[in-house]
């Protein structure tokens, strides 16, 4: 007999099971890796060789702005293709996002999935600050200046390139002209954009119009390490606090309300263990004043032969005012040349979570992280559909909830999920030794309020959001 104890944890395991097996996926759609994006003034070849306006990268982070419309934000630009290890390979790429149209229709009668997703780039808007950056002058790495040529007295361009810093403050110094953006979100009156980002950590809000920076949030000190490096391994073995270099404040949400953002590092801080540790933290800050509140949020994929040691965090995405999806995966799949295997979205509670913003370790973190229960194995629901572990891309990193749909009669949600290609069209590897296609992809789940109890759509006020909505 089941002792009686443990029925409460298997109803809600049994229900938590019952729930994701619901959550269908509906569409796939993508676009081709080889395109070029809408920033024609940026086409000129990159250090490595490669266009500036590579049409790559796209589901680093995507956020949904009403109607079909998305905005999908690029990483800190093409760093795959080695020409300069003293620089992490990093190029001059000029951060952007991009507005897209990611419109649903559904397919004939017999298609293996109900509905086709046509997506279509709108726009490209590239990210800069009114006041003068720092950047790299590239003499010890054998590199042109780090400054971007489409500088002008009144626009400072930022870039992807890692010695864009000023070795004398902390990497949180927010004139350091080197950004690596991984998370995006709408403001609630469609005007801004806010954008997180893995070099200071930092969170900032840019125009949406025109990309300039228009806020820069005051994160806690015990984020940034002071001992600055182009070379990420240099960066890590150089400190013993703050963030792991590459693996900064990865996700990114806001509350349906527009007034809290909720930030994730992508891995645990160096002293709460570094990526040997099991426990990384939320940052909850407050829109109107700035204050924090940290929380801690414990890997799964972590430790044993089980649970590979793979602990990343991609993404966050707010299903009310104090619960959210959360994005943790592995990195292997298509364009890793290995096998998928871990990629799940997990829904997490912030509601009586303590506030561990004085704790320090992951032996003070331990039994205090927020509560969480499965809501969607990628890995099996694109399996289902035919997908082999190969096939899925290791990348998967953006996630936005988009409009309802009808599905069977029925009025459903939908949830879009969209993989970082790394900028590289075309990858060759010994699964794909002759090469195959590496797209942007998306694909987009169908759930009830029964699958997610409590969701709350973020809802757009004002002009921008009005037309987005048309």
């Amino acid at each position: 007999m089941t002792p009686r104890s443990l029925l409460p944890l298997l109803l809600v395991a049994l229900a938590a099971a019952q729930a994701q097996a619901q959550v269908k996926l509906i569409a796939i759609g993508s676009l081709s890796g080889q395109y070029e994006d809408l920033a024609h003034v940026t086409a000129p070849a990159l250090e490595n060789g490669i266009p500036g306006n590579r049409l790559g990268g796209l589901g680093s982070g995507l956020a949904y702005a009403g109607g079909t419309t998305f905005l999908a934000l690029p990483d800190r630009g093409p760093n795959a293709k080695a020409y300069n290890s003293a620089v992490d390979d990093t190029a001059s790429y000029i951060p952007r996002f991009h507005t897209l149209d990611l419109s649903l229709a559904p397919s004939d009668p017999g298609s293996p999935l109900p509905f086709v997703l046509t997506p279509s780039l709108r726009d490209t808007t590239l990210l800069s600050s009114s006041q003068p950056l720092v950047y790299g002058t590239g003499k010890a790495y054998g590199l042109p200046g780090g400054a971007p040529a489409l500088n002008t007295r009144h626009t400072f361009y930022f870039s992807g390139r890692s010695d864009n810093f000023d070795a004398t403050r902390p990497s949180t110094h927010p004139l350091n002209g080197r950004l690596d953006p991984e998370g995006i979100r709408v403001s609630r009156d469609g005007r801004s954009v806010f954008i997180s980002d893995e070099y200071g950590p930092f969170l900032y809000q840019f125009d949406r119009h025109s990309g300039r920076r228009v806020r820069a949030f005051q994160l806690p000190a015990k984020f940034a390490v002071h001992n600055l490096s182009p070379r990420g391994d240099v960066e890590i073995s150089g400190n013993t606090a703050g963030r792991v270099a590459n693996k900064g404040m990865e996700g990114l949400a806001i509350t349906p309300d527009g007034r809290t953002l909720v930030g994730a590092m992508q891995s645990p801080l160096l002293q709460d263990g570094g990526t040997n540790a099991p426990f990384i933290r939320l940052v909850a800050v407050n829109l109107r004043t700035g204050a924090t509140r940290e929380y801690a949020y414990e890997l799964t994929n972590i430790g044993t032969a089980a649970k590979p040691k793979y602990p990343t965090v991609s993404e966050l995405l707010a299903i009310n005012e104090h619960e959210f999806l959360v994005d943790e995966r592995d990195g292997k799949g298509l364009g890793d040349g290995s096998a998928a295997g871990y990629k799940r979205i997990y829904r997490i509670d912030l509601n009586g979570a303590q506030d561990v913003s004085g704790l320090i370790g992951a032996a003070n973190l331990a039994g205090k992280a927020v509560t969480k229960s499965l809501f969607l194995d990628v890995v099996a629901a694109l399996g289902a559909q035919g997908y082999s572990p190969e096939q899925i891309p290791a990348k998967l990193e953006g996630l936005a909830f988009g409009p309802d749909v009808q599905v069977d009669g029925t009025s459903k949600h939908t949830l879009f999920l969209a993989n970082d290609n790394d900028f590289s069209a075309v990858i060759t590897d010994s699964l794909h030794p002759t090469g195959a296609a590496n797209p942007n992809q998306f694909f987009v789940f169908a759930f009830s309020d029964n699958e997610l109890p409590g969701f709350a759509p973020q809802r757009f006020c004002g002009e921008e959001a009005d037309r987005d909505e048309d």
